[in-house]
């Protein structure tokens, strides 16, 4: 009766610490889809969550599964300290940009390649939380803007607005050499009258003079 009652007991507090167990699990968070243009950096972002204070025990790891298929690749480590990853893709292009006491694990990735498509996994255990969910972050690199298409895009806007310039300059002179013309035109019939008036004025003045003769 008494190994029964004891079997019991142990049984019950097993599925305690199993459900206690359960719900002190390593909660990963990530921004799941990342969208980033080719040649820049790119911040991958991992925070978490512990039953148990962060201490030295802590580990993060990150690794990558490529788009296109493949076995998965290593990215970074951190235990104590960073680790940098010696050979293949990343070498030189991962750096540690997290802050375990703020429960931020996340890395910076540099120059972005387009075979850097793919998900990228993040990983935390803080025993007695060795437990939990991976992390994941689909990362989509896109086309940068090339070199040429920029200078053609500012040779377009350049010659349109030459353009606009030379029009609004041959509207104004048009319209200069216009006026001058019309200004030309009646300075003429100004002269003409001025001369036709004249010519009657004598014509009168010879006309009262032979009256006056006769």
């Amino acid at each position: 009766m008494y190994g029964k009652s004891l079997a019991r007991t142990v049984l019950l507090l097993g599925v305690q610490l199993t459900a206690l167990w359960q719900i002190a699990a390593v909660e990963i968070y990530t921004s799941r889809v990342l969208e980033a243009v080719n040649g820049t950096d790119v911040r991958l972002k991992c925070t978490f969550s512990s039953f148990a204070p962060v201490g030295d025990s802590l580990t993060v790891t990150w690794n990558f599964r490529p788009q296109d298929g493949g076995p998965e690749q290593f990215v970074f480590y951190y235990h104590v300290n960073p680790f940098k990853p010696m050979s293949g893709r990343f070498k030189d292009r991962v750096v540690w940009d997290g802050n375990p006491e703020r429960f931020d694990v996340s890395i910076m990735l540099w120059k972005l390649q387009f075979d850097d498509n793919g998900t990228y996994t993040c990983q935390v255990k803080n025993p007695p939380d060795v437990d939990g969910l991976i992390g994941e972050i689909r990362l989509s690199v896109v086309q940068t803007v090339r070199f040429s298409e920029i200078y053609f895009l500012a040779l377009a806007i350049g010659s349109a607005c030459a353009l606009m310039v030379i029009i609004v300059i041959v509207v104004v002179l048009f319209q200069h050499f216009r006026k001058k013309r019309w200004a030309e035109r009646a300075q003429k019939v100004v002269e003409i009258k001025s001369k036709e008036e004249e010519r009657l004025n004598q014509e009168k003045k010879v006309a009262v003079y032979l009256e006056d003769t006769d």
